[in-house]
């Protein structure tokens, strides 16, 4: 499976910068739908922002997604890859 990544970065509560990265089947193409997956991601570590925005979250890549990353996306349309600050 082709997916795109889309190299998000959002400050914190604490202030720190959370950095993560949202995966995403290729035929996916509204913005809006990438950013409400990470409003999604960010209620679950309870992070309050407005929400994601071309300011936080943008277009990286595509590339081919491991099975791992094929699972998650069949079950909840989207993949998370944790990468800084995420806890």
């Amino acid at each position: 499976m082709k997916v795109n990544v889309w190299d998000t970065y959002v400050r914190k509560n604490d202030g720190t910068l959370m950095h993560f990265d949202i995966l995403a089947p290729i035929e996916i193409v509204k913005e809006e739908t990438i950013f409400q997956y990470g409003d999604d991601y960010l209620t679950t570590k309870e992070v309050q922002i407005k929400s994601l925005s071309t300011s936080e979250c943008r277009l990286c890549h595509m590339e081919t997604a491991p099975e791992e990353v094929v699972t998650s996306i069949q079950e909840k349309g989207y993949h998370i890859i944790e990468l800084q600050n995420c806890d």
